[in-house]
């Protein structure tokens, strides 16, 4: 037993990013005021992503999954 090693999950917060990126990019893009918006949404997708990791998934590796 005290040879088992501890396997290492690799971080998925790239998806959680890449979601928040695209999603703020179709906000952008359905609002049609002008072609300006959609980066400047997809740079408050990526805000929102950050607050999101960083308020509500932070310490989830630690809950039991069934």
């Amino acid at each position: 037993m005290a040879h088992h090693e501890v396997e290492e999950k690799e971080s998925l917060d790239y998806i959680y990013y890449l979601v928040g990126l695209f999603t703020g990019l179709f906000v952008g893009f359905i609002l049609d005021l002008s072609f300006i918006w959609v980066p400047i949404m997809g740079v408050f997708g990526l805000m929102f992503t950050g607050f999101f990791l960083a308020v509500f998934v932070k310490g989830r590796e630690r809950v039991r999954h069934l």
